[in-house]
């Protein structure tokens, strides 16, 4: 079952990235030591696609190293 995109902006934020805003339901997530873009799209309560879970996973495994 996928998790919910309120999930994937809690742990984005959680590591530090901001939210700098979007144009409809995308929201785009920056962070200062890590050049990938976080970008979500969808309603906090729709489920996450797997493109986008990867996404927040690869970024948040950048900001580690």
């Amino acid at each position: 079952m996928p998790r919910k995109i309120k999930l994937l902006i809690k742990e984005l934020e959680s590591a530090g990235f901001q939210n700098k805003g979007g144009k409809g339901s995308h929201r785009n997530y920056f962070h200062k030591n890590c050049p990938l873009i976080g970008t979500i799209s969808g309603k906090q309560s729709d489920d996450a696609l797997p493109c986008q879970e990867k996404a927040v996973k690869q970024a948040l495994q950048e900001l580690r190293k």
